[in-house]
């Protein structure tokens, strides 16, 4: 973390202490409208560090809880940016910056992925059961394909 943490920061900086690609922290501004860092000459970005508490709270909820971001948008337009800033634990690291699969709020799964496209890292219970489930399916048309074959 560079400089004093009053001071604003620019999207190199906060993208490196969030361990995220710059082009996320741009694609989330146009998803959460309460992220509005200040744009001087030539569209540089500065981030007040309320609006970095906000990106670490959105970043934990996304990849660290598992939400969607439609989720995390529900979130803040029922409970407003401090609740958003509240869930994340005081101090508490940084997940892995890859998503596990996504789910709304009430934990349901969602069947769309995050925004960089990927499916990676822990899977949720309830997407290790849907996983299974389709597993199954799919050694029941395996055994009918080779059965099929056979005769």
């Amino acid at each position: 973390m560079n400089g004093h943490a009053d001071a604003f920061r620019t999207i190199s900086e906060v993208a490196e202490d969030l361990d995220l690609p710059q082009h996320v922290l741009r694609f989330w501004e146009t998803r959460f409208t309460q992220i509005r860092p200040l744009k001087r000459g030539g569209g540089r970005r500065y981030y007040r560090p309320e609006d970095v508490e906000l990106l670490r709270a959105i970043r934990h909820l996304l990849y660290g809880e598992g939400y969607t971001i439609r989720g995390v948008q529900r979130i803040l337009k029922e409970q407003g940016v401090k609740a958003v800033v509240s869930l994340r634990p005081e101090g508490a690291a940084l997940s892995s910056p890859r998503p596990s699969v996504p789910r709304d709020e009430d934990g349901e799964g969602e069947s769309d992925f995050a925004e960089d496209g990927s499916d990676s890292g822990p899977i949720a219970p309830v997407a290790v059961e849907r996983l299974h489930h389709a597993l199954a399916e799919l050694a029941e048309c395996t055994r009918i394909l080779e059965a099929a074959r056979a005769s």
